[in-house]
């Protein structure tokens, strides 16, 4: 990854979306990146192999400083953005969902933290609902439970009123939108492309903090998510990465007692429970996605980074 020159003390970022499937949503994100006022930054726009190439409909629109990288394969949310960012020329990199709506002075104050602070590897932004534009999405986030392997974002589906304006660090960065020092990649390393979907950017977190980063909420940073403010329809896939992956997201982070108790809750009690309200509901293909999803780990070797940890070694205050 070459890095690129800044415009006088203002450094070169890298705004990096995927698209997939989705390139009028796509051209949405891209048609507010109009209303930055950062006078020094590009988009990479990654395509997973939708059925229609969008980059035709891209050069049309005329958006400012955007690049298409087309992946000749669905390389997943992980492989998508380490994609974008080996075609990236920043000094920062700024991944965002291309369902998201940016707001002028966003890029200006996810870059402020990082001057105040060398340890500070990712900066995200408030998030809200695009739909309910006064209800948080994200506001930072809890530490995750060591032994149940659940966390959640702090402020989820609340009005926001100002009760989370306090900027600091927190615990985990949100995929949605999430700025990352070059420094930090180089550091911590590329997301892990073994999850495809779900819970990437909380093994991603983790990762980056083992580094010796901190991850950073900044409260004065807003940005627009249009997912749904609701859970979302269920799928088959969606069991199956969501249940394959918190069980990776374990195993590779967590060690020791922990872990033990967490794969007895996980396989005695958060498994059978899933398996028997999808039997109660006659819902066989989301019973193949959970035998698959436990079944995958036994059939392939988990890469641990080079130190687990427990989740505790890693906050931050």
């Amino acid at each position: 990854m070459a890095e690129g020159k800044r415009v006088g003390d203002v450094p070169l970022v890298s705004l990096i979306t995927i698209n997939y499937n989705q390139a009028a949503v796509t051209c949405e994100m891209l048609e507010s990146t109009r209303r930055l006022k950062y006078p020094n930054f590009e988009v990479i726009v990654v395509d997973n192999a939708s059925a229609e190439d969008p980059t035709e409909r891209i050069r049309q629109g005329n958006y400012p400083n955007v690049k298409v990288v087309v992946s000749p394969e669905n390389l997943g949310f992980s492989g998508g953005n380490n994609l974008g960012m080996k075609h990236a020329a920043g000094e920062y990199f700024f991944f965002l969902n291309n369902d998201t709506e940016v707001t002028p002075d966003l890029v200006d104050q996810l870059l402020a933290p990082f001057q105040t602070n060398s340890r500070i590897g990712i900066v995200c932004p408030k998030i809200r609902y695009y739909s309910h534009p006064t209800v948080l999405q994200y506001a930072g986030y809890f530490p995750l439970n060591k032994y149940t392997g659940r966390t959640w974002a702090i402020g989820l589906g609340e009005t926001d009123r100002g009760q989370y304006d306090q900027s600091g660090p927190t615990d985990f960065a949100h995929g949605a939108a999430m700025m990352v020092s070059r420094r930090a990649v180089e550091q911590g390393g590329a997301m892990d492309e073994s999850y495809f979907l779900y819970y990437e950017e909380l093994d991603w977190s983790l990762q980056i903090q083992r580094a010796g980063f901190l991850i950073y909420y900044q409260a004065s940073a807003l940005i627009y998510h249009k997912e749904s403010i609701s859970v979302g329809k269920a799928s088959p896939m969606k069991v199956y990465y969501q249940t394959r992956n918190r069980l990776l997201l374990m195993r590779r982070n967590v060690s020791g007692f922990p872990l033990y108790v967490f794969v007895l809750y996980y396989f005695c009690m958060a498994i059978p429970k899933a398996a028997l309200v999808y039997a109660l509901n006659r819902q066989t293909p989301y019973l193949v996605a959970l035998k698959n999803a436990v079944l995958w780990h036994f059939q392939h070797k988990i890469r641990r980074p080079v130190q687990a940890v427990t989740p505790s070694a890693v906050a931050v205050s």
